[in-house]
């Protein structure tokens, strides 16, 4: 029961981050659990450090991108400026080519930030999908629903009383899939975790009063999830509106308060985080940047906001993992703001123009090179014509002249001397006749 396949991400690009993340989420888990706390809450905080540490390099280079940017952004405006009303070819050309030289001294490129957020992309996209379905990845915490899903599976009626759960709306397509009607083991098993594994509490409890004869496996399966689920009194699974809701009911002040910390943490840790990034310098005579630096402020004050909604609604564990990868966030910038204040961008930036000049010498020694062996070649393919000609006999000669003349005669344009020369042999053909 180590794998459920069926749960996991199966894209093209998402699945195989994710297969790959979901190994290093089930070590992390394989460990913690050997030393005595197996809890999905450390495990997701202890996995976003590593994958953060492992995304490190790439962080590192995106910010010394944004300080080099910031720095040659002056000779891009002025570049821009000299072309500002120039739209013919050579201007246009002319543009580039300094644009390019400019870039090449900062050893930077035009899409350079844009291949890292690409590369980052399905990183971040396949950890919301580890962290959102556990079970798939964690054998472990898989094995803490049976043997209960193969018991209830063999109940009549469970089936359709589990589709009846509020969460069971998202697997209607995996209910209605020919593997689970036609009884596919593996498809049905991974369809009842799914359900199971977003469960609330008052689902599980209703799951208890109508399969009486199960309530010893479904305790023992509560037991186990919630020594995996529970961290600091909340539990991963639910989502704080969930727990909110439940504390309401139950009127528990303490926990409708507890409720909320996961979302006003990943409110403030992702202000800090938005304060701490490096702010590009804009030039107040550019409406274009202007408009930009307003975009960014705006998205700076709705970013906390946004994290601490989407926190609320979705479940805690998710909330955890934004909260720990905002904190994680904000140290490493502190750390790479240190080390990128250190470094000599002047000595970068003459470093990076030595390398370009190079590049270019290279380039222009391999173009010489080629053109050169063009030329070489050339010579040799006239030297073999010479020969091959030398050694024909007269009639050979006669003939090539005679198919050439004909060819030149068949494609010879209207109006050209060929044509008209044509016509004259076509009169004199005719009349001598």
């Amino acid at each position: 029961m180590s794998d459920i396949l069926l749960t996991q991400d199966t894209g093209k690009i998402i699945g195989p981050v994710a297969k790959l993340l979901g190994y290093i989420m089930e070590g992390i888990f394989y460990v913690i659990d050997k030393i005595g706390i197996p809890n999905i809450g450390l495990a997701i905080i202890l996995f976003t450090i590593v994958i953060y540490l492992l995304l490190m390099p790439l962080t590192i280079k995106q910010q010394k991108f944004s300080k080099l940017s910031a720095k040659m952004n002056p000779e891009l405006q002025a570049i821009q400026a000299k072309y500002k009303n120039k739209k013919d070819n050579d201007s246009m050309m002319a543009m580039n080519m300094e644009t390019k030289a400019v870039y090449a001294k900062y050893g930077v490129s035009p899409s350079g930030s844009c291949v890292q957020l690409l590369i980052q992309m399905p990183i971040l996209l396949a950890l919301y999908r580890v962290i959102y379905n556990i079970p798939a990845y964690v054998g472990k915490v898989k094995e803490a629903f049976f043997p209960l899903v193969d018991k209830l599976i063999a109940e009549k009626g469970s089936v359709e009383f589990i589709q009846n759960f509020e969460n069971a709306r998202m697997y209607t397509k995996q209910f209605e899939n020919e593997n689970f009607v036609g009884g596919v083991t593996s498809y049905v098993q991974n369809t009842f975790v799914d359900v199971l594994n977003k469960a609330s509490s008052a689902e599980w409890m209703s799951l208890k009063e109508n399969f009486s004869n199960l309530s010893s496996d479904i305790d023992h399966t509560l037991s186990l999830l919630d020594q995996y689920n529970n961290f600091l009194g909340l539990s991963m699974s639910n989502s704080p509106a969930f727990t909110f809701s439940e504390a309401r009911a139950a009127g528990s002040f303490l926990m409708m308060i507890s409720a909320f910390i996961i979302p006003v943490l990943a409110a403030v840790t992702q202000w800090i985080n938005v304060k701490l990034m490096p702010q590009q310098p804009t030039n107040t005579d550019n409406e274009q940047q202007n408009t930009m630096a307003q975009s960014m402020k705006t998205m700076n004050m709705v970013m906390p906001v946004m994290s601490a909604v989407f926190c609320y609604t979705l479940p805690a564990g998710m909330g955890l993992y934004w909260v720990a990868g905002a904190v994680v966030r904000s140290i490493q910038q502190v750390l790479i703001n240190k080390h990128i204040d250190k470094m000599d961008l002047d000595e970068v930036i003459k470093k990076n123009e030595v390398k370009a000049k190079k590049k270019m010498e290279k380039a222009n020694a391999q173009a010489e090179q080629m053109a050169a062996y063009a030329n070489m070649n050339t010579k040799k393919v006239g030297m073999a014509s010479k020969a091959m000609v030398s050694n024909m006999s007269q009639e050979e000669k006669d003939e090539i002249v005679k198919k050439s003349t004909e060819n030149a005669a068949k494609n010879a344009k209207p109006g050209s001397m060929m044509a008209k020369a044509n016509m004259v042999r076509d009169y004199n053909e005719k009349n001598n006749k």
